[in-house]
């Protein structure tokens, strides 16, 4: 799904794998704990984790209070998988649009 995006690409981020708009990672993915992180503002974060914290939760800490949230793939439903990938790639991607 993080590959259907318009120049999104995928490169290695440590044991795990990142998806990245113009150089800036958006999620990443880690297969052995089978969950996906995701980049999104605090406002987003605050609606995909309000639906269930099993399913989708901030991480921890000051990485949690930048709008890191995790996702636990064999629970979340692929509408909102899709929906989460696509909000956390357009904050990238503003942000990037920002700088320039």
């Amino acid at each position: 799904m993080a590959l259907s995006f318009e120049n999104s690409e995928e490169l290695p981020h440590f044991e795990n794998t990142s998806f990245r708009v113009k150089g800036k990672i958006f999620a990443t993915m880690n297969l052995k704990e089978n969950r996906v992180c995701l980049k999104l503002n605090e406002i987003d974060q605050d609606v995909f984790c309000s639906f269930d914290k099993k399913i989708m939760w901030p991480v921890p800490h000051a990485w949690g209070k930048q709008g890191w949230t995790l996702a636990q793939l064999d629970l979340i439903h692929p509408d909102m998988l899709s929906d989460a990938l696509q909000t956390a790639y357009a904050t990238r991607l503003s942000k990037t649009k920002k700088k320039q």
